[in-house]
C-alpha cells in the first residue's frame, strides 16, 4: 500500500492525470500522432519480452498440471484464468493510471468462491476441505503477487516516463506477463503447500481469515489518497465482473485440460490468453489517453462521432486508432509463430507442431485478436459516452473476454485437430 500511494502520489504530481497520461507525441505546435514504424518500434520488443515470459508461465503450467493437488482439486484450473486475470487487470491497470492493488485480496476470496461454485455445479457435491484449500491458495497467491508486482510496475513505469517511452506501449505487456509468470508460479507452489497439509484442516481457514481480517486495515490506508479512495468507490464492478467471465474460461479449462487428447492446452493457454489480453489492453489504453487529449468525457471527438462503428472504422481507416490496431494485428501470427517455436525448442509439450495445428492455433489468435480490438473500439466508445474513464472500466473487461475467447478457441482447435486425426487425413 506504501508503493502504491507513493505511485499515486507521482502520478498526481505536476500536471495530475492528463500531464502524466499523455503518451502520444508533442510538439512545440501540439499534439502528432504516432505512425505506423513508430507504434511498431515501441510495441514490438515489450510484446515479445512479455510473450517469452508467458511461454515460460505456459511451461510451468505444463509442468503443474501434473502435480497431485491439481488432480485431486481440479477446481485450481478454475482459478487460472481468474487470479491471472485478475493479476493482469489489477496491474495493467496500474500501468495505465497507477491505481491499487487493495481489491486485490478481495476478489481473490470472491475467484475462490466462484471456482467453488462451479466446481460443485458440475461435481454435485463441495468438498468443505478442497474449498478451504482453493480458498487459502487463492487470497495468498494474490496478496502476494499484488505486493510484488506493485513493485515492479511502479519501477517500470518511472523507468518508461525517463526514458521518453509510451507506457502504453511497453507498462501494458510487462505488466500482464510478469502477472502470469508470478501469479501461476505462486497458485501453484501455495495451493501444493495448503495441500500437503490438508489433515490440518484448519489452516486454511485460519490463512483466510487473517487476510480478510485486514483489510479493513489497508482500505483505511489507502483512503488517504484522494484518487485510490475514489478507485475503492467504484473501481469494483469492472474486476469483479471480469473476474467471473475469467472462471468461465477456467471452467473450459477445467474440463478439457483432464482429457486425455486436451493436455496440450496447459502450455498454450496463457500464451494465447495473455497475447490477445496484452494486445487488447494496449489499444484501450491508446484509445482512451487519445479520448482524454482530445476531448473530456461524455464527449466523442469529431472523428469518433460514430455511435456503432463498424469492423472497417476499426481497422481500415486513417484514424490514428485505426492504425494502431493493424500494427496490433500484424503482430498477431509472426509474434505466436516465435512463442509456438519456442515452446517446441523448450519442452515440445504433449502436441505435435504440425502444420494442421499450427495453422488451426494461429486462425484461433487471430480471431480472438481480431474480435477484442473490435469490442475495444465498441466499449472505449460507449464508456466515453457515458462519462466513464476507459482505462478503469474496458481493460478488466477486455481482458477477462481474452481469456474467454483464448481458451475456447483453443478448445475448439484441439478439437477440430482430433476430428481431423480420427478421420486419416492429419498431418
Amino acid at each position: 500500500m506504501v508503493v502504491t500511494h507513493l505511485a499515486l502520489e507521482l502520478c498526481f504530481q505536476g500536471n495530475k492525470l492528463r500531464g502524466f497520461r499523455c503518451k502520444l507525441t508533442r510538439s512545440a505546435h501540439g499534439f502528432l500522432p504516432e505512425s505506423f514504424w513508430i507504434i511498431a518500434a515501441q510495441v514490438l520488443l515489450p510484446y515479445l519480452m512479455s510473450g517469452l515470459g508467458m511461454v515460460a508461465a505456459g511451461i510451468v503450467m505444463d509442468i503443474v498440471q501434473h502435480w497431485e493437488v491439481f488432480k485431486e482439486i481440479s477446481e485450481v484450473f478454475i482459478l487460472v484464468p481468474a487470479l491471472v486475470g485478475l493479476k493482469g487487470n489489477l496491474e495493467m491497470t496500474l500501468a495505465s493510471r497507477l491505481s491499487t492493488a487493495v481489491q486485490a485480496t478481495v476478489v481473490g476470496f470472491l475467484a475462490a468462491v466462484a471456482a467453488v461454485g462451479l466446481g460443485g455445479l458440475t461435481r454435485g457435491r463441495v468438498d468443505v476441505i478442497h474449498a478451504g484449500v482453493l480458498c487459502a491458495s487463492s487470497v495468498t497467491t494474490a496478496f502476494i503477487a499484488a505486493l510484488s508486482l506493485g513493485l515492479v510496475m511502479v519501477a517500470v513505469i518511472i523507468g518508461s516516463r525517463k526514458a521518453g517511452i509510451n507506457p502504453d506501449n511497453v507498462a501494458t505487456p510487462i505488466a500482464a506477463s510478469l502477472g502470469d509468470l508470478i501469479t501461476l508460479s505462486l497458485l501453484a507452489g501455495v495451493s501444493s503447500l495448503f495441500f500437503y497439509y490438508r489433515d490440518m484442516w484448519y489452516l486454511p481457514f485460519v490463512v483466510c481469515g487473517f487476510f480478510l481480517f485486514l483489510i479493513p486495515a489497508w482500505v483505511i490506508v489507502a483512503s488517504r489518497s484522494p484518487p485510490i479512495r475514489e478507485v475503492l468507490k467504484s473501481g469494483w464492478q469492472p474486476v469483479i465482473l471480469a473476474m467471473s467471465i475469467s472462471s468461465i474460461g477456467g471452467l473450459i479449462l477445467d474440463k478439457t485440460v483432464s482429457k486425455p487428447n486436451f493436455e496440450g492446452m496447459a502450455v498454450f493457454t496463457p500464451v494465447i490468453n495473455g497475447v490477445g489480453g496484452n494486445l487488447v489492453a494496449i489499444q484501450a489504453s491508446r484509445m482512451s489517453t487519445y479520448l482524454h487529449y482530445w476531448s473530456v468525457p461524455g464527449a466523442l471527438p469529431f472523428k469518433m462521432s460514430t455511435n456503432c462503428p463498424g469492423p472497417c472504422a476499426t481497422f481500415c481507416s486513417s484514424d490514428v486508432n485505426s492504425k494502431s490496431a493493424r500494427v496490433l494485428v500484424t503482430l498477431v501470427v509472426p509474434g505466436h509463430i516465435l512463442f509456438l517455436y519456442t515452446i517446441h525448442l523448450l519442452q515440445g509439450g504433449h502436441t505435435a507442431m504440425t502444420p494442421t495445428f499450427i495453422v488451426c492455433y494461429l486462425f484461433a489468435a487471430l480471431f480472438q485478436v481480431g474480435i477484442l480490438l473490435y469490442v475495444a473500439s465498441l466499449m472505449v466508445h460507449w464508456l466515453w459516452r457515458r462519462g466513464l474513464d476507459p482505462d478503469n472500466y474496458s481493460i478488466p473487461y477486455l481482458t477477462a473476454l481474452g481469456d474467454l475467447l483464448g481458451t475456447g478457441f483453443l478448445a475448439l482447435s484441439f478439437s477440430m485437430i482430433l476430428m481431423v486425426s480420427s478421420s486419416g487425413t492429419g498431418d
